[in-house]
């Protein structure tokens, strides 16, 4: 209807505004696209999927706080290694499996905090990819008695979950990138003071404040590592 014309013409206007302030790669379409809180979507949906097809050769693809409550209409994308989608209304197997169709060959990181993910078997289309890092921060499967060690047992590739492996040791920056570079097993030692702290975070947080208070803050995370990742490439 009218909602997804008016919408497709805001995620057109955003995408442009993205495209042109990414870095490009000599000779290709960019690799990076970040559509956080561009488009406060009207249907709950992404845009059409025509939209995406400029950019197969996209490796990262950040939406956050843009309403989404479906992934219907994400688009083939054979090269995404990095989805993240916070701060949305996103649950149900339904979203990630279309995160499977779309992108399950490549995607080894995927940003789910602050969603609506409320059981452990709604991320069973995750189970044969190959997702190293999942975040699920703030979404109420999170309070879940057990949680990390069903998610783990889930998902076998799975390194780090909510930023903290299975032993409790925190990601280091580092290992961001662990594929392109292999000496994370040297970083495992971690802090295992901060990996507490962080197994806490889920808990404290009531997860029923309005979407708006955790958007900034969703939003400033993702602008820092944006920033470090801008570097690195």
């Amino acid at each position: 209807g009218a909602g997804a014309g008016e919408d497709d013409a805001a995620w057109e206007r955003a995408i442009s505004a993205a495209v042109k302030s990414a870095p490009l790669s000599p000779f290709s379409a960019p690799k990076t696209l970040t559509l956080d809180g561009a488009v406060k979507s009207s249907t709950g949906r992404l845009p059409s999927p025509a939209l995406f097809d400029r950019f197969p050769s996209l490796e990262e693809l950040s939406v956050a706080g843009a309403r989404l409550s479906s992934l219907a209409g994400l688009p083939r994308l054979p090269a995404l290694r990095r989805l993240s989608l916070p701060d949305n209304r996103l649950a149900g197997a339904d979203s990630l499996a279309a995160v499977a169709q779309s992108c399950g060959g490549t995607i080894r990181h995927l940003d789910l905090g602050n969603n609506r993910f409320a059981a452990v078997e709604e991320l069973a289309p995750l189970a044969p990819l190959g997702v190293e890092s999942l975040d699920l921060y703030q979404c109420p499967v999170t309070k879940l008695k057990g949680y990390r060690e069903k998610v783990f047992a889930l998902v076998p590739s799975l390194k780090y979950l909510d930023g903290v492996d299975a032993e409790g040791n925190d990601r280091l920056e580092s290992d961001e990138d662990e594929e392109e570079d292999e000496d994370e097993d040297e970083d495992e030692e971690g802090d295992e003071e901060g990996a507490e702290d962080g197994e806490g975070e889920g808990e404290e947080e009531d997860g029923e404040e309005e979407d708006g208070d955790e958007e900034e803050d969703g939003e400033e995370e993702e602008g820092d590592e944006d920033e470090e990742e801008g570097d690195e490439n």
